[in-house]
């Protein structure tokens, strides 16, 4: 069974332009969220990440590969953070990075889908990413840039992310699905 058909959905946006981008960590962020006590949410991000989008001439033939430092992870509460670090959870001392590589693309108009790899924790699954293109500009520096808002949805189970604890009151401190937020900018390289 094919885990990535070829999408044939994928268009030409006005905009487009085929090369190589790489991130500008300045302007961009990597967020994430996970339910708590069943009653709210607690959000976090990662301070430290790349990506390199190379645009084919075909948008189909569109590459994604990004690389996460997990321990850089950061929820405002040091104490949290070092949780999130350890074999509970991250374990950054044997597995100090997440990739994402993408298998297919299929864009429609200002909207996209990416479908690719997500490696944490040494195991590796399919996680779509749905997103919106907010397009192509020149800044004051004479560079061509290009910006994106995507999300994925994944079970942190599925990663050996398993970690949790009973509440006195009933139910269990997190919640299982992992809500994750790209709003990144990228800049075209010469």
């Amino acid at each position: 069974m094919d885990l990535y058909p070829r999408m044939d959905t994928t268009t030409t946006h006005p905009q487009y332009i085929a090369g190589t981008w790489k991130l500008d960590p300045a302007h961009s962020e990597l967020s994430f969220s996970v339910r708590h006590l069943a009653i709210s949410k607690v959000r976090g991000s990662f301070e430290n990440f790349d990506a390199t989008i190379v645009t084919g001439e075909n948008p189909a033939d569109t590459t994604i590969d990004a690389t996460i430092e997990v321990a850089s992870v950061n929820t405002n509460q040091a104490q949290r953070d070092e949780h999130l670090r350890t074999s509970d959870f991250f374990k950054v001392d044997e597995f100090p990075t997440a990739t994402y590589a993408a298998k297919d693309i299929a864009i429609d108009g200002d909207d996209f889908t990416v479908t690719g790899d997500l490696t944490l924790r040494g195991v590796t699954k399919p996680v779509t990413l749905k997103g919106e293109f907010g397009g192509v500009t020149t800044d004051g520096y004479g560079q061509t840039k290009a910006g994106a808002s995507a999300t994925a949805k994944f079970n942190r189970n599925d990663f050996g992310v398993s970690w949790n604890a009973a509440v006195e009151a009933g139910g269990l401190t997190l919640g299982d699905e992992i809500t994750l937020n790209a709003d990144i900018q990228v800049v075209l390289q010469k």
